[in-house]
């Protein structure tokens, strides 16, 4: 059987309920339109109902996802943001480590990435360091959608290691590039294409707020700006551009043998909708990594699939190396896990646990099953996600030896790494409204 192309479109802060598909809602709890092509994604495809980020932050979840491996292996995954970290030597994805596109480089793939990179700035880090043939984005942890500056205001588009201008909205600038790509590629070489997306990241900016982007500039964050039915549309501009793509795939007749996952790098952040979880960006909750997931491959999903399968955002790297039949690096075995059994079984269940570990907060989490435990600044709970989503009801007292036995289980994967390094920086900035701000 011929090798599959692969598409990883990873969208940033994008909440758990922001698709249609999974029940996106206006500030009037109507149903909204707001992604009608990844919605038909989803129809043509599997959607997972249990699918997790490996962080509930930026940087690290696209560690995990490079590597395949849990991110905390690396020392670069304990920072966040990494933006402060530009000229650093040490705080970025290690050029000779093995990734997903260095890998299927190696086994003769054609291998891009068109977004968000933001493992580490250059001269010593960057994509076609770690495996990409080609890079057409910005390396920073947040992008202005029409002046394409860093949240310090300094100039960050590139095409591989050339500064570039481009007039355009971000979003479109990306996805135009990405259906040009798969335009340029030819039938018998397979491609990895990572669509790495800003939106819907802050600042919050539609096509229509060009005025707007000139204001903020300097001031990155946009902590005054914003609003749902802005963010909304950003989603939807979005979701547009993505159809350009799925598009190209059908003028290539490349659309029946392309294994497409689109998902996001953490749960949602001010404006998002993670209902019916609690938390966002930055916590352990379910409302900071649970997130949206759609995989399509017309010749071995069937349409229409939802699974429950608990998942982390790791297992699509030994998901795609194993569909293209690459080999993992022996000195860097992969932690994530193939899914291809759950494409012909949506019942199919992903063996071990699902655990995360962060310095803010001194949060930690275990996933087994039904069951989670969290611990945060030091208290302990116990929740069953499937009587108790919204993780209100802790058993922590009526259930002793459950908690104990995850609790345990959690200390031995967290043994097993190496530990969060004492001088690794913690992002902590709050609006008057306690509203955590983080730049990934």
């Amino acid at each position: 059987m011929s090798r599959p192309n692969l598409i990883f479109i990873l969208a940033d802060d994008l909440g758990y309920a922001d698709l249609g598909c999974y029940g996106a809602r206006d500030a009037q709890n109507r149903p909204v339109d707001v992604s009608p092509r990844l919605d038909r994604l989803a129809a043509e495809g599997m959607r997972f109902t249990r699918a997790y980020s490996n962080s509930a932050v930026c940087s690290p979840t696209r560690f995990a996802l490079m590597t395949g491996r849990w991110q905390y292996r690396l020392r670069g995954a304990a920072e966040e943001p990494l933006a402060k970290a530009v000229g650093d030597k040490v705080l970025g994805l290690p050029p000779e480590h093995p990734t997903l596109p260095s890998l299927l480089g190696a086994a003769g793939y054609a291998t891009a990435l068109i977004g968000k990179w933001h493992l580490g700035s250059p001269p010593h880090f960057g994509p076609r360091k770690s495996g990409y043939q080609y890079f057409f984005g910005y390396h920073g942890g947040g992008s202005n959608y029409f002046t394409h500056t860093n949240p310090r205001g300094d100039p960050d588009l590139w095409e591989n290691e050339a500064p570039i201008e481009r007039d355009g909205y971000l979003t479109d600038l990306l996805n135009r590039r990405a259906a040009e790509f798969i335009e340029q590629q030819s039938a018998d070489r397979p491609f990895l294409l990572s669509l790495h997306h800003g939106a819907p990241h802050w600042p919050w900016l539609t096509r229509d707020d060009s005025e707007e982007s000139a204001r903020v500039r300097s001031r990155g964050e946009h902590l005054d700006g914003g609003s749902i039915a802005t963010y909304q549309k950003m989603i939807h501009h979005m979701d547009e551009g993505i159809g350009w793509l799925l598009d190209a795939l059908e003028r290539k007749g490349l659309a029946q043998d392309t294994l497409i996952v689109f998902t996001s790098d953490n749960g949602g952040e001010r404006f998002s909708n993670n209902w019916p979880f609690v938390g966002q960006k930055m916590d352990l909750l379910e409302g900071g990594i649970r997130v949206p997931l759609l995989a399509r491959w017309p010749r071995r999903i069937r349409a229409g699939g939802t699974s429950q399968a608990p998942n982390l955002t790791m297992d699509w790297t030994a998901t795609m190396l194993a569909a293209a039949g690459v080999a993992a690096d022996p000195h860097h075995p992969l932690d994530g896990v193939d899914l291809a059994p759950v494409f012909a079984d949506p019942a199919w269940t992903r063996p071990g646990d699902l655990c995360w570990r962060m310095k803010f907060r001194e949060q930690r989490a275990l996933v087994r099953g039904r069951w989670k435990y969290l611990q945060v600044d030091g208290i302990d709970y116990l929740f069953d996600l499937q009587a108790d989503e919204r993780e209100r009801a802790n058993q922590a007292r009526r259930q002793p030896e459950r908690l104990a036995e995850l609790r345990e289980a959690w200390q031995q994967w967290d043994a097993g790494l190496p530990p969060i390094p004492d001088d690794a920086r913690v992002f902590k900035l709050f609006t008057k409204d306690d509203m955590p701000v983080s730049s990934g």
